[in-house]
């Protein structure tokens, strides 16, 4: 064949593409909806809440419940303490740990009216739920806490590292240390006070889940100081899963990538919010019940007893 003829050949090629490249493109779709019922799609509500955010007050309700998730005894008769456990993923979490037959001890920073709206949806599933306000920056709290949640239920199965802090900062020399302190304190030192102070009460067939992050794995370019931290919670997870496996307590973590929760309309300016998750392969931000089933898988020991050290990313596809 002639060049001249095989140049013809290549450009009918590269029209055919472009051609099927512009009908594919008139047939896309919205965000992917694969779930049991349809979930919000960008753009949200235009929104910005003062830190640390609520859940009661979000004009779109994040959502949590999971209607179509059937608990079958999974985590029966368990005692779990999930950190941030007031709104959000954590809220989720303890829903469903309490429909797979757990009680629930949540500890929140000041949120006392989310906190109430999770203690009533927990006990609604027929378990009991203790809350407690406390600051995980603070060791004493954390121990607190931990010996609370053991003395009222008499034992202690499932730690959650859930509570976070997160603000945008596009500069690093925007980035103050006391911006950065409080990131570091809540979101490292609060996983590593709490899991300090609750291995003792943690038996064998025991679980500590962390919630790590997307940014953790990729890095943000706003989020130095959160990404840092979820790197290193990340790493601080399959450390302290080889340290605990003489134990038999396994540790996990989860690796979101964005969900609807309090937490973003508190740090993102409202105009950010409007099309927050529609970067990701789904075009869509998470709802917190699309995560949660996760931590019952790793909690549960009849489904994830040969799963430690383990990041596990819910992204929206890559």
């Amino acid at each position: 064949m002639s060049s001249k003829a095989t140049t013809a050949k290549q450009r009918d090629i590269q029209t055919e593409v472009e051609r099927a490249d512009a009908k594919a493109k008139s047939k896309a779709t919205g965000a992917m909806q694969a779930g049991a019922r349809p979930y919000p799609e960008p753009p949200f509500p235009k929104v910005h809440q003062e830190k640390p955010g609520s859940e009661a007050d979000l004009p779109l309700a994040p959502m949590y419940d999971a209607p179509f998730y059937e608990g079958s005894g999974k985590l029966k008769d368990k005692v779990a303490l999930i950190t941030g456990g007031d709104s959000g993923i954590g809220r989720s979490v303890a829903i469903l740990f309490a429909r797979e037959g757990a009680d629930i001890a949540i500890v929140h920073l000041d949120e006392d009216q989310d906190a109430a709206d999770t203690k009533a949806a927990i006990e609604k599933e027929g378990r009991q739920c203790l809350v407690i306000k406390g600051d995980v920056k603070d060791p004493k709290s954390c121990r607190d806490a931990v010996e609370r949640t053991a003395k009222h239920f008499s034992r202690l199965d499932i730690l959650v590292n859930n509570a976070a802090f997160q603000v945008h900062t596009a500069d690093i020399e925007d980035l103050t240390d006391e911006h950065f302190d409080e990131t570091l304190k809540t979101n490292l030192y609060g996983y590593f006070y709490m899991a300090k102070a609750a291995i003792p009460y943690l038996k064998n067939g025991s679980a500590i889940i962390n919630t790590g992050s997307v940014t953790g794995l990729e890095g943000s370019t706003e989020l130095l100081d959160y990404s840092m931290t979820k790197g290193g919670i990340h790493a601080f997870t399959k450390a302290l899963s080889s340290q605990l496996v003489p134990k038999g307590i396994r540790v996990n973590a989860v690796a979101p990538g964005p969900v609807w929760t309090p937490l973003n309309p508190s740090d993102k300016q409202a105009d950010d919010v409007v099309k927050f998750g529609s970067q990701t392969p789904m075009k869509r931000a998470a709802q917190p019940e699309e995560i949660a089933p996760a931590y019952v898988f790793l909690a549960s020991p009849q489904m994830s007893s040969y799963i430690t050290g383990e990041i596990l990313p819910i992204v929206g596809g890559y």
